[in-house]
């Protein structure tokens, strides 16, 4: 879709802090080609690689705003009108926040008694037979923001959030016979452009789908904001498949049924989902995974030779007949904002996949082409979607979409024939099951959707009699599926299938086995012995998955018999799979997890003492309870030596993790209590060590920390060290021997440090010399001083008071500071604030526009890119990276819009007119009347960190936390721009807009 933003760059920066929100087009196409060509000619502009032909199949105003496709089992083309986007039909927006996220008035009712909206579900048909769709019947129309669909058991699924619905259509006539059917509530609706999408059917007859990035779904209890998550109409289940990916839009399933979904991360093209894996995301502004404890997770697979726009969308594995077979298994998809189709090599690495670059197939040479699904045909053909707007992404919720275009064009090697489709319905039960045997995956999808739809009871029989025979793996990999769609894998089949030589055929069989999530003791015993002997990575990995759906007794088993032959520490997958897999017994079956993997020997094997023993130990401190820490205890005595550091950070930082920062007597047993006490008096100078004494209440450690910080004979950054230290474990002790520290005759360094560990307490010794010493300090200790001065209000009044009595000079305050100041909701700091600095991104729009008037004059004659560059480290890279330069506080700008000068104008000059979650300024309050202002860098349970405008991180305790709120303001200034003469305001840009350095 248009709307899929990237997730780690998913927003251009507002120059030096706020995020252009408005991608538009990627750079190597923005002025290069015309817009929005008439159907006619839109195929004329394409260039098509060689070999091929493109033929538009339907367009405008038969469709429109096209988002989904799928072929039925006659051969018509449906296809969803997303004609809502961007809003619901009939609620009321109570609310939109500056990440375009909506709340509504209602959970509306799901169709009929909901309101109407403008989404159709169409059929599309061909007539005439010239190729060509000329015919338009909707299924059902009335639907409100429509985003996914799938055909079959005698009806259609349809998304439509919250809800994924049924229609049935027992009769075949193309009407439903009544209303649908809720099968599942609760679906996202803040945001169309990543709602639930690409309603897929899995081979193994679950219904599979994606979960956008920027809704929050909660379904039967499950509460998710994204995922790939799967339905079974059979049995009426819901689960996450996996957590994590982003804002996909896009799966597929290749021949042994990997599941590879698309995304919109600039450099990837896809990720390939496991089950119960966990996956990247945008976790400063998503927040964190479900479980607090993967300590890990997957990325996407790594890309080579990326091209194009940093959106892909509708990926396909090509598994027709049609194309050359060098394109067989090969990923095509579309790549939205580089307005082409491409294609990509799936390259194994290990149990997963990296991809690389195979070629564009279709370039638009149109901006307002929006590819936004892919499928290939029963005939091997592949079809393709064109949204056709001139916008590709939506800004806000009041966007004006032109709802008038629509195109779906048809891919084929040059010259070559279709074959009409043969009528599935008709096919007896006999020729179904021998199309599930043949190559042409599109006939193979569809004679399995007919089986299950006619749940004819002798047709299992037929499977398991096939499955005896002689066949291809991948024949037998289709029959294994279609049984196990038909409910119909016992156990006799599954044993003789765990013998397959296919490793395929034998992960897919443990997986259908563990989707029961249990199994008799007999079959726990194939499956412990397949992790003793199995030669398969791939069949460890299924069985790793497995085991964290199994109960505690086979799955302890299965995974250290797997982790005890040592053979996939290098695995890109297993070694997180089977921790999480572990993890999830860590507290219910903790003595068979002690027994197992916290003894003398368990650490002799290398796979559980790098992968396992370090991630128990933290994931026990963070349990933080007597038990858990025994075994804590447990692990640091049967440890080696070599070890013992490694598993001491471990315990460090679960115990930050369990937010509780002084542990209770109670919690810790005495053991543990001793032992580091006694490590610590050996090295009296580990860090880490004095960390845990602390979180253990070892006063002496606070004792010995103070006393190296007020020691002028000691080194300065031994003082500075322990100073650090102090700001996360001192107490109200600290204050009176720090304060001296404040003088303009100490350290600089020292002074700055010891400034934070003060501004934590609410004691006005610490203004007073501040305010005292603040005009005899050098200029980053005047700034420091500000900052730690305008987090409380007594403080803040204290210092403007003095300024305006003429006793400090105004100073050269900077723009985060004096909105911070306002930031304080206090009158008189307001008034003056005002009064000494003026109004603070108070510009009317007016103004706005008379100065993007002017510097768009300005910007008409050329500037140096070269000195823009050194521009662009003075402004912007403290806070932005280009062309690999700079920092990341806010997103990336290389793959950004850059080249839109109207839009990248508009959002340097009026920043608070849009801001992207992940980079609006937070403003947090401490329980002792801090304010801190600034972007959160990390969100975990027992701490923030959040980072000022120079980049300067200040961590802050949870428990010390009184308010988190967004700031009304960006981070950015309004007049950054004016402060730049002609010729930097040339220069600058011609770095921002212009094209990568070459390299030497």
């Amino acid at each position: 879709m248009h709307q899929l933003l990237p997730e780690r760059s998913r927003c251009v920066s507002r120059l030096c802090y706020h995020i252009f929100a408005l991608l538009l087009a990627s750079l190597s196409t923005v002025g290069l080609f015309a817009q929005g060509f008439a159907p006619s000619e839109a195929v004329k502009q394409m260039t098509v690689a060689a070999g091929f032909e493109v033929e538009l199949i339907a367009s405008e105003p038969l469709v429109r705003q096209p988002v989904s496709i799928e072929f039925d089992d006659r051969g018509r083309l449906w296809v969803i009108q997303y004609l809502q986007y961007p809003n619901p039909a009939g609620l009321k927006r109570v609310k939109v926040d500056q990440h375009t996220r909506s709340q509504y008035d209602r959970v509306p009712e799901p169709p009929p008694h909901g309101p109407r909206g403008a989404d159709r579900l169409t059929i599309l048909e061909d007539t005439d037979h010239d190729g060509r769709f000329d015919q338009a019947h909707d299924f059902v129309d009335g639907l409100n923001l429509a985003s996914g669909f799938a055909l079959g058991n005698g009806g259609v699924y349809v998304l439509q959030a919250p809800y994924l619905l049924f229609y049935p259509d027992r009769n075949r006539d193309d009407k439903p016979d009544g209303n649908p059917d809720v099968l599942l509530k609760g679906f996202g609706m803040d945001d169309a452009s990543a709602v639930a999408n690409s309603l897929t059917w899995g081979p193994d007859g679950w219904l599979y789908g994606c979960q956008g990035s920027t809704v929050t779904a909660r379904i039967r209890g499950v509460k998710f904001v994204q995922a790939i998550w799967r339905y079974h109409p059979r049995t009426k289940e819901f689960e996450l498949f996996a957590e994590g990916g982003g804002n996909m839009w896009g799966l597929d399933f290749d021949r042994q049924g990997n599941l590879l979904a698309s995304t919109n991360l600039g450099g990837f093209v896809l990720l390939n989902i496991v089950q119960e894996g966990y996956y990247w995301k945008q976790f400063s502004k998503h927040g964190p995974l479900r479980n607090p404890y993967t300590f890990g997770y997957f990325d996407h697979a790594p890309h080579q030779n990326f091209k194009g726009g940093h959106v892909t969308v509708g990926g396909t594995i090509y598994q027709g007949l049609l194309f050359p077979e060098a394109l067989h298994g090969k990923y095509i998809s579309g790549n939205l904002l580089g307005h082409e189709i491409q294609y990509h090599s799936l390259i194994p690495d290990g149990t997963t996949f990296r991809t690389e670059h195979g070629d564009t197939l279709v370039q638009a040479n149109d901006s307002w082409f929006a590819p936004t699904d892919l499928t290939v045909g029963p005939s091997g053909a592949v079809y393709f979607t064109d949204w056709h707007d001139k916008r590709t992404a939506h800004p806000n919720p009041d966007a004006d979409w032109d709802r008038s275009n629509g195109r779906i064009y048809r891919l084929k090697p040059q010259g070559s024939k279709l074959e009409p489709t043969l009528q599935i319905h008709d096919l007896s039960n006999e020729r179904l099951i021998e199309l599930l045997q043949q190559p042409n995956e599109w006939y193979v999808r569809a004679a399995r959707r007919e089986l299950i739809t006619c749940k004819d009871p002798q047709v299992p029989d037929t499977l398991k009699r096939l499955l005896t025979e002689k066949r291809s793996d991948h024949q037998a990999l289709q029959l294994l599926w279609t049984l196990a769609s038909l409910d119909a894998l016992d156990e006799t089949t599954a044993v003789q299938m765990l013998q397959h030589k296919d490793p395929s055929v034998r992960s897919w069989t443990i997986r259908l086995l563990g989707d029961r999530r249990t199994v008799s003791p007999d079959m726990a015993q194939h499956l412990i012995q397949r992790a003793r002997t199995d030669a398969s990575p791939q069949v460890r990995s299924q069985l790793a998955s497995t085991a964290a759906r199994l109960p505690a007794d086979p799955a302890l088993a299965i995974a250290a018999h797997i982790l005890n032959r040592n053979l996939d520490q290098a695995d890109p997958y297993i070694p997180l799979l089977l921790w999480w897999a572990i993890e999830k017994q860590t507290l219910s079956a903790i003595d068979e997890i002690e027994q197992r993997f916290v003894t003398s020997a368990a650490w002799q094997q290398p796979f559980v003492s790098q992968v396992i023993q370090p991630r128990l130990m933290k994931r026990y401190a963070a349990a933080a309870t007597s038990r858990t820490l025994e075994v804590c205890q447990r692990l640091l005595a049967t440890a080696p030596e070599s070890q013992q550091s490694e598993l001491l950070q471990a315990l460090d930082a679960g115990l930050a993790l369990s937010g509780q920062g002084q542990l209770k007597p109670d919690q810790v047993p005495s053991e543990l209590a001793e032992q580091l006490a006694t490590q610590w008096q050996a090295h009296p100078e580990d860090l880490v060590l004095m960390q845990l004494n602390a979180r253990l209440g070892n006063p002496a450690v606070l004792q010995q920390a103070l006393e190296i910080v007020v020691n002028e004979d000691l080194p300065l950054a031994q003082r500075t060290t322990m100073l650090k230290f102090l700001q996360q474990f001192g107490n109200e002790t600290v204050i009176a021997p720090l304060l001296p520290l404040l003088q303009p005759a100490q350290s600089a360094a020292l002074r700055q440090q010891a400034m934070l560990v003060l501004s934590r307490y609410a004691d006005d010794r610490i203004s007073q010399a501040l305010l005292k010493s603040y005009p005899d300090y050098d200029a980053s200790s005047q700034t420091q001083a500000r900052r730690v001065l305008f987090t409380r209000q007594p403080w803040a009044l204290a210092f403007l008071r003095q300024v305006d009595e003429g006793k400090l000079p105004t100073g050269d305050l900077d723009l985060q500071e004096l909105t911070t100041l306002n930031s304080l909701g206090n009158k008189t700091i307001s008034e003056l604030t005002a009064k000494h600095w003026g109004q603070i991104n108070q510009s009317d729009s007016q103004h706005k526009i008379t100065e993007i008037r002017r510097v768009r004059f300005l910007l008409k004659h050329p500037g140096n890119a070269q000195r823009g560059s050194q521009l662009f480290q003075k402004q912007c890279a403290t806070c932005h990276q280009l062309h690999g330069t700079g920092n990341k506080l806010g997103p990336d700008l290389t793959t950004a819009n850059r080249g839109d000068l109207n839009y990248l104008l508009e959002s340097i000059i009026d920043p608070n007119r849009f801001v992207r979650k992940e980079y609006v300024a937070s403003i947090v309050i401490t329980r002792d009347g801090r304010v801190i202002t600034g972007i959160i860098k990390s969100d975990e349970p027992e701490q923030i960190r959040i980072a000022n405008n120079k980049n300067e991180l200040t961590t802050i305790r949870r428990d010390d936390i009184e308010e988190i709120h967004d700031s009304p303001v960006s981070l950015m200034p309004e007049k950054i721009l004016k402060q730049l003469s002609e010729q930097e305001l040339q220069d600058l840009f011609a770095y921002l807009q212009g094209a990568p350095p070459k390299k030497l």
